[in-house]
């Protein structure tokens, strides 16, 4: 049997509320667009590269926002020590290479993910800051990781839509 990308239901966008359900809204929105996006597709479509000499396929970016999830809430935030799911030295960009990738597996890598960035830093205030690694040590706060993910996701997503259309012309998911 051929596995389908699954439905992805999404509540509306927060339009009130104190500022982080504010953000964790938007993020959950977010998070859900690229879900949706993916709906109804196959594994094979999923791999279906956006145009050359672009590598870009909706995979990817579930992949990629797997890794990023990890990174920003889980390794930096939260202070959690964590191998990479899809990276090594050798292929620094490993969870763009969908050559031999399992979707229905990365898609339950995508919403375990989810539900450990979230728990790890349930308990942190916005104020709660650390050294980000990959920013010359420099304090950030979890705000700003908030932010950087929103801003993170608008911005695939928007890769995301263009893909989907390429592949059967569906737009405005």
């Amino acid at each position: 049997m051929t596995w389908i990308a699954p439905p992805a239901p999404r509540e509306p966008e927060p339009f009130t509320g104190d500022e982080r359900a504010m953000l964790q809204g938007w993020l959950d929105w977010h998070r859900n667009t690229l879900l949706g996006i993916c709906a109804g597709l196959t594994a094979d479509q999923l791999t279906t590269a956006a145009v050359e000499p672009s590598p870009l396929t909706l995979l990817g970016l579930v992949r990629h926002m797997a890794e990023v999830e990890r990174w920003w809430f889980r390794e930096n935030a939260a202070r959690q020590e964590l191998p990479e799911l899809y990276c090594t030295e050798e292929n620094p960009d490993g969870e763009f290479d969908v050559t031999h990738a399992d979707a229905e597996a990365d898609f339950a890598t995508f919403a375990d993910e989810v539900a450990k960035a979230d728990a790890a830093v349930a308990g942190l205030p916005l104020e709660a800051t650390f050294p980000a690694r990959n920013r010359g040590n420099r304090e950030m706060s979890l705000r700003w990781v908030y932010l950087h993910m929103i801003e993170e996701y608008a911005r695939h997503n928007g890769h995301a839509d263009l893909i989907r259309e390429r592949i059967d012309g569906t737009t405005g998911l």
